[in-house]
């Protein structure tokens, strides 16, 4: 588990394709304290460190994951959103983020230089889940819903997280990691099962009608 607070901004130095996965090579300066099989988040993709040196780690990344994520899209060079997971004790600054992502989403509006307002589009399976002033992760970033249309939403960025994370460097049409806020996806889940069983279709196979 962990909370959408990123800790550092790491570079892809090596990717190392097979068959059925790809292996990350990420250089990371605040690595010592992570030992392998650790769980680690990048870009928000909760992942396993598989290999460690003094700066650097791997992790493995199976076809479903690239299918459903932007790792897949990662080239050498390109900068990463990097968390650690959460320990019991630890601060909870942003919100509870599993590090599985629901789908991704594409931007439409991206951070200017007087304006850190970024725009994303996404399917309706995660606009069902997005509320105003409710709580989303954007490449693994914690961040509050500014506001919600039909096919997208807005998210406001204050100077620090720019600075601190990955989507400074965001451009309409790149495509980021999005994953619903649990306790919401939790809500939803529950309202449904309580929807009303009687309905004009249900009488009328009983029936009724």
């Amino acid at each position: 588990m962990f909370t959408g607070i990123i800790q550092e901004i790491g570079s892809i130095i090596r990717i190392k394709k097979s068959s059925q996965s790809c292996e990350l090579r990420i250089r990371a300066k605040d690595i010592e304290s992570s030992n392998m099989g650790d769980s680690i988040a990048v870009n928000g993709v909760c992942l396993t460190i598989t290999k460690k040196e003094e700066k650097n780690f791997s992790a493995d990344v199976v076809n479903e994951t690239l299918q459903r994520t932007n790792l897949g899209l990662l080239r050498v060079g390109n900068k990463v959103n990097i968390e650690k997971p959460l320990r019991v004790g630890d601060q909870l600054s942003g919100h509870f983020v599993l590090g599985h992502i629901d789908n991704t989403g594409t931007i439409i509006s991206a951070v200017s230089s007087f304006r850190g307002i970024l725009e994303v589009e996404t399917k309706d399976e995660i606009m069902n889940y997005v509320v105003e002033k409710g709580s989303i992760a954007v490449d693994g970033v914690s961040l509050t819903v500014a506001e919600v249309y039909k096919r997208s939403f807005k998210v406001a960025l204050i100077p620090h997280t720019i600075s601190a994370t990955t989507l400074d460097n965001k451009k309409r049409g790149d495509v980021v990691n999005l994953e619903a806020d649990i306790l919401g996806k939790h809500v939803v889940k529950i309202l449904k099962d309580r929807e009303p069983k009687l309905t004009l279709d249900f009488l009328g196979e009983k029936g009724i009608i």
